[in-house]
């Protein structure tokens, strides 16, 4: 060979070299494929799914001042939830907001749908003001679903159904972790079972009509008024709790959250003790549901 062409033959075939490498490089970048995109409509949805996904998809609850049942989603979240693979719902009328937002039917998951036979309808169908948050109803069918931890593994159960159809070939992970969901929710099952074996058939008093599931799974004699932790009830409230105690003497009432001093130290001059019991829905930050249900186990215990 002409040693003068030696550079030029070298110099193409480094080049021809350095093309036959970056060819993959950009197949891969066109083939790159994001997760899919999971909205839950409250905490305990979001973290169920959460602990089944894993990897396999992004999953979000979007941030909202006060109890999800009362959320009014911005355009911004319209938009995201537009855009979702999969939007997780408690059912049992708990999204209100479904009423003036269009999304997809083929988007929108039901996690109650399959046990409606379950749900505990309500008794009353009246209007209450609450505070900053405004009038609200009750009626239709009790919500809280997830306070109770068997029908919580029916919602979990679903959850894993529709995201293996997102991600078919993490089926055997999702399972897995489903499993082990249901077993530290059936732990938890069995912990709430003997703290309120503990109070045998006392008396109750829930703050508001929110612990429908929690009382037919565990066998609770209560009754519910309508106050808010952190709200004086009022002159009229109190007379009428009078009437409620005469009725129903109960020594000991259940809240959503921490009652104000004054009030907590009204309650206890009638005998009655206040406890914390959180629905979960929106819980405190650097919580899970686990953490949230526990703590409230551990302060019946008190």
């Amino acid at each position: 060979m002409n040693l003068r062409y030696f550079p030029v033959l070298l110099f193409a075939l480094l080049l021809a070299a350095c093309g036959g490498e970056s060819a993959p490089e950009f197949a891969t970048a066109d083939v790159a494929k994001t997760r899919p995109l999971i909205i839950a409509s409250n905490f305990p949805l979001y973290f169920f799914t959460r602990e089944i996904a894993g990897d396999s998809a992004e999953v979000i609850f979007p941030a909202m001042e006060g109890d999800p049942v009362n959320w009014k989603p911005a355009s911004e979240d319209i938009a995201r939830m537009q855009s979702a693979d999969l939007v997780v719902l408690n059912g049992a009328g708990y999204e209100a907001w479904l009423g003036w937002v269009s999304l997809p039917d083929g988007i929108l998951l039901d996690t109650s749908a399959g046990i409606r036979d379950r749900l505990i309808p309500l008794q009353e169908e009246t209007v209450h003001q609450h505070g900053p948050a405004g009038e609200h109803s009750h009626q239709g069918f009790a919500f809280t679903i997830w306070l109770d931890p068997m029908l919580a593994m029916e919602q979990a159960s679903v959850i894993e159904q529709a995201i293996s159809e997102l991600v078919p070939e993490n089926q055997q992970a999702h399972r897995a972790r489903l499993a082990t969901l249901q077993a530290r929710l059936a732990a938890l099952d069995e912990e709430l079972r003997i703290a309120f074996a503990a109070l045998a058939d006392q008396p109750i008093i829930f703050s508001h009509p929110v612990y429908q599931y929690l009382a037919a799974r565990y066998g609770l004699n209560g009754v519910s008024v309508h106050w808010e932790p952190g709200e004086d009830p009022g002159i009229k409230a109190w007379i009428d709790f009078q009437e409620v105690l005469r009725r129903h003497p109960a020594k000991l009432m259940i809240w959503e959250g921490q009652p104000g001093d004054e009030v907590a130290g009204q309650l206890e001059q009638l005998g009655i003790r206040s406890i914390p019991f959180h629905t979960g829905s929106n819980p405190p930050e650097g919580s899970d549901y686990f953490d949230v249900m526990k703590a409230s186990v551990d302060r019946l215990g008190e």
